[in-house]
């Protein structure tokens, strides 16, 4: 059996506003916003890839995301 690659994994808005040290619904607005992708779950909820938020982490740390 294929071990998890972490970078496929989804976070929540919280483990994301964590690790940027901002409001959940500062993730949430950013997403509505097109900054960062969202995936929806059947119950409605936002869930964001890893991979793509650690792009983004290291884009702020650079100064060169859009803020």
């Amino acid at each position: 059996m294929q071990q998890p690659n972490p970078d496929d994994a989804l976070l929540t808005p919280s483990e994301v506003a964590a690790m940027f040290r901002v409001n959940p619904k500062t993730v949430t607005r950013w997403a509505r916003a097109g900054k960062i992708s969202a995936i929806r779950t059947l119950g409605g909820h936002r869930r964001f890839r890893a991979a793509e938020i650690h792009r983004f982490l290291e884009q702020v740390d650079e100064g060169t995301a859009e803020g």
